[in-house]
């Protein structure tokens, strides 16, 4: 009554409260005992004509006696074949997926004639071998699909199956496919492409021969000349040709297949207008060669040279065939021989010497691949979409052949570019932009096709360094630059950049590119996708030659005064540059300032003049900030004064230590930036914002200005520990890590002071309450732990273990139970690993006869049990890798400990721990050797 009211006989008005009803009425079905014999009658009888009653029905079988699901599905089956009216998909595929799985249970043993069983009752009937093709679909899901990870059992429980059926049925199954193909391809081709789907998925583990013959083949061309069916016909040839078999054998199938199909006609090509077709006859020439391929690759190991020559012969027949489909305007069409292409080249890089037509087919290639790379009108560059993408991917492809290409015959591809290329730049202001485009990119290209150590292009190789230097010097005195289309301004800067060390052999050239990345071809470029690239770009190219760049600095910085300028949130103008952007010009400007040949004072007050108006704006926006009370203005400020301080640390990215600092005379510019930043750790609004950048100008400034900065360490720290969230701890902490690991003994104090108020920071952030679905929550206490522990460890191994012992007894002891707690009780082995490092750590510092009052007792009574305990945990999992160092590290622990008390600690497990685990006298004679084997802990276990 429910279940009619639902679905069609209730009043809509009352639709929520019927379906309530009903979804509790099906609970009641599904836990009652006889539940499921009411929804098998229901399904037998076809009570119910809903789709959605029936889709749960099936459901409810799943759980059902065999025997009654294999009457039920029988009936159901008998039912569809008197129906008139075919069920909805999803109907037939969850029945099909019940025979499947009813099959798998009781097959071969309790139900071994369930095909023929299944072939009697639908007969040649549209409606039930529906069903049965779908089902054999779905058996494949389950027993055979490699895609789907199956445990050992179920493993052998598929290979007993697929014995069984090779023995008993499967020619029987092979005969309905046939009879299916040949009975339905007019009147039912969707039936006849699932059947050809069934076949293609069947053919790889069953024998060949019973589809690999005239009569199948036959019908599967014929297949072929039908619009309905020869895409599905040409997937199945291409599973049978994927098959696994003697590569004899292999090479005979594959010709014998290539000469009915180019009798029928289907290597004409270019005679086919079908480009979905083609794309699926393109694949299964591309299975063909690379079948042809590893067949040659097996023989060639045999020393059997007739039968290899042959093998190759064949291969190269379809050679003509794949330049054909490889050049094809459709790109799919094209993208799928790109393999087969790939793998002949391999077998031509493998021979000795190449014969006069070999060496053709490598220049058609090449020349196709040239073409292919080539953009189409279509394309949209301000806007990139799917499409774009695809093709992006279809490019990758080609650069893949353009590089096995290089490895055939370097001089070849080195000539054939030279001579697009040269030809190109001649001509280029009639050129289309996308052969331009392409021309560049091939020279491009070769940089990775021709490898060269560290980029040492010029260099070497007399000929390739000379055709290099003179594509080079083309590039640049063309004028291509000025071409107005960003593909090709872009392509020009990433070649320039590719080849950069052309400029330390001619330096002269350098102006003229230094005023193209600074114009309007470059960073003032209408487009903002290439001036965010050249920004990146002219940033590497500094970087690679700023020895020969002293003579244009001051130039580059006058010219770049306005790109380095921070853009305030009420500007209202769009910038040139995002701040992103804007990162790589400061570091830019940083590496022409501090690698110059200026004096000292000269470098100081240049790099003053770079970052007293970051400073300047700083302040006023800080100001405007705390009298801020818009949400969202505040945000833009914040990430403004981000920015500011992001832009200030990049610029120091110059400096590798604190003397290229002291050298340069900039010591003092970043101590104004350290005292102009450190107020916005006071601010009251977005601390996360503020708090992130100060951090990380604190890490930059440590490495640059060392135990100068340690006076503004203490009161930064203090302003960072207050109001924490999970977060701000868990980046604050790699800074004190830095400063405890570097500075050591001389922030003795400064550690002594601040170690329990951040320890108890990080104890109340942990000790937050939080909802148990919050993932996020709980991840950023996972790392803030992981970050704490870290900590510890760094004390610990930096000798700092004087900090932790002046603590006080009682804050000793709770920092120690916390090390005891992340071993034991949390499931991180991260964590647990670190922690057992400190373990062992402390155990070497203060277990011996002269260390921290009170510690070997704290040894034997939580430090030995948190080494059995942990790894006797259900959660710690020996499969996980992460978990064997833990349990390595665990066991580590345990030898220093015997290292540190010796004969004591052995007593102490052989007479008091491990009996309390009840562990036999017999198991515990392994702790005698002496010292124990770091794996006893393993053994014990």
């Amino acid at each position: 009554m429910l279940v009619c009211l639902l679905f069609g006989c209730g009043n809509k008005t009352h639709l929520f409260f019927f379906f309530y009803k009903a979804l509790a009425y099906f609970e009641q079905l599904k836990e009652s005992q006889d539940g499921w014999e009411v929804c098998a009658e229901a399904l037998a009888k076809g009570i119910y004509s809903d789709d959605h009653v029936k889709f749960f029905f099936y459901l409810l079988l799943n759980g059902a006696q065999q025997l009654l699901i294999r009457e039920t599905l029988m009936k159901w089956l008998q039912m569809q074949l008197m129906s008139t009216q075919s069920e909805k998909p999803f109907i037939k595929n969850k029945a099909a997926q019940v025979f499947s799985l009813t099959f798998i249970m009781e097959y071969p043993t309790v139900w071994p004639k369930f095909f023929f069983d299944l072939l009697s009752l639908v007969g040649l009937n549209p409606n039930g071998l529906d069903i049965y093709l779908r089902t054999l679909m779905a058996i494949d899901a389950e027993v055979v699909d490699r895609d789907i990870l199956h445990s050992p059992e179920e493993t052998r429980r598929n290979t007993i199956i697929k014995d069984s059926m090779r023995e008993d049925c499967i020619p029987a199954l092979v005969e309905s496919w046939y009879q299916i193909l040949q009975t339905y391809q007019q009147s039912h081709s969707e039936l006849t492409c699932q059947c050809l789907e069934v076949v293609g998925a069947y053919v790889s583990w069953i024998d060949l021969n019973l589809i690999a013959n005239d009569r199948f083949v036959n019908l599967l061309l014929s297949h072929m000349s039908v619009e309905e069916l020869r895409e599905e016909a040409c997937d199945c040839l291409f599973e049978i040709v994927n098959k696994g078999m003697d590569p004899v054998d292999k090479t005979k199938l594959v010709e014998s297949l290539c000469q009915v199909l180019q009798s029928a006609g289907f290597f004409n090509v270019e005679q086919e207008e079908d480009v979905d077709f083609l794309a699926k006859f393109s694949r299964l020439v591309n299975g063909m060669g690379q079948a042809l391929v590893l067949s040659w690759t097996k023989l060639s190991k045999t020393g059997d040279v007739k039968v290899t020559t042959e093998t190759l012969r064949a291969l190269e027949s379809k050679v003509p065939l794949m330049l054909q489909l490889l050049v094809h305007e459709d790109d799919d069409i094209s993208a799928n021989i790109v393999g087969f292409c790939y793998d002949y080249l391999h077998i031509l890089k493998q021979l000795p010497v190449l014969t006069d037509q070999q060496k053709s087919n490598v220049e058609a290639i090449m020349l196709s691949v040239m073409k292919k790379l080539t953009y189409d009108d279509e394309y949209n560059f301000e806007n990139e979409g799917e499409d774009e993408a695809m093709f992006v991917e279809y490019r990758k492809q080609l650069k893949m052949l353009l590089d096995r290409l290089a490895q055939v015959s370097p001089e070849l591809l080195l000539e054939s570019v030279r001579r697009v290329f040269t030809t190109t730049m001649q001509n280029w202001q009639t050129t289309r932009f996308m052969e331009v485009e392409v021309a560049i990119r091939l020279f491009y290209m070769l940089g990775e096709a021709l490898p060269a150590s560290h980029g040492a292009h010029f260099t070497g190789d007399a000929t390739k360094a000379s055709t290099l230097q003179d594509m080079m010097r083309t590039l640049i005195s063309s004028g291509v630059s000025e071409y107005r289309h960003s593909s090709v301004t872009l392509e020009f800067f990433e070649t320039v950049v590719r080849y950069d060390k052309f400029f330390i052999v001619e330096p002269q050239h350098i102006p003229i590119v230094l005023m193209a990345f600074l114009d309007h071809r470059g960073l003032r470029h209408s487009s903002p996708k290439v001036r965010s690239r050249v920004a990146y770009l002219f940033s590497r190219f500094i970087k690679t030659l700023y020895k020969h760049m002293n003579a244009y600095i001051e130039d580059i910085l006058t010219r770049i005064q306005d790109l380095l300028e921070l853009a305030p949130p009420e500007n209202g103008f769009p910038a040139l540059l995002s701040s992103d952007d804007q990162l790589f010009m400061f570091e830019t400007a940083g590496v022409l300032i501090v690698n110059g040949e200026s004096p000292a004072d000269r470098k100081q007050a240049l790099m003053r003049s770079l970052l007293t108006p970051l400073m300047e704006a700083f302040r006023l926006l800080l100001a405007k900030l705390t009298q801020e009370v818009d949400e969202e203005r505040q945000t833009a400020l914040a990430d403004c004064l981000s920015h500011a301080v992001g832009f200030a640390s990049r610029t120091s990215k110059a400096f590798s230590n604190k003397q290229t600092v002291k050298l340069c005379g900039c010591s003092e510019v970043y101590l104004d930036c350290l005292q102009t930043f450190l107020p916005a750790l006071s601010c009251p609004v977005q601390r996360c914002t503020l708090r992130s950048a100060v951090r990380s100008f604190l890490h930059r400034m440590i490495i640059c200005l060392e135990e100068e900065v340690l006076p503004f360490i203490p009161a930064a720290s203090e302003h960072m520990l207050k109001d924490c969230e999970p977060k701000d701890l868990q980046e604050f902490i790699p800074l004190i890590s830095q400063i405890t690991a570097k500075f050591k003994n001389q922030v003795s104090p400064f550690l002594q002071q601040v170690f329990m108020p951040l320890v108890l920071a990080i104890f109340e952030v942990l000790s937050r309450p939080a909802e148990d679905n919050d993932q996020t929550a709980a991840l950023e206490k996972q790392m803030l732990r992981r970050s704490y522990f870290s900590f510890v460890q760094t004390m610990a191994s930096s000798g700092m273990n004087e900090v932790m012992a002046n603590q006080g007894a009682e804050n000793i002891e709770r920092v120690l139970f916390t090390i005891i707690q992340g071993a034991v009780d949390f499931p991180d082995p991260v964590a647990q690993k670190t922690c057992f490092i400190i373990l062992s750590k402390l155990v070497e510092l203060w277990g011996g006869k002269d260390g921290l009052v009170g510690f070997p007792d704290f040894i034997y009574k939580h430090i030995v049990p948190a080494c059995f305990v942990a790894p006797l945990k259900p959660t710690f999992d020996l499969s996980d890798a992460q978990t064997i160092l833990t349990l390595s590290e665990c066991t580590l622990t345990l030898k220093m400990i015997h290292l540190k008390r010796g004969p004591e600690f052995i007593q102490f497990l052989q007479q008091e721990y491990l009996p309390s685990l009840q562990i036999s006298p017999e198991i515990a004679q392994v702790l005698k050797q002496d010292p124990p084997k770091p794996s006893f802990v393993s053994s014990l276990l």
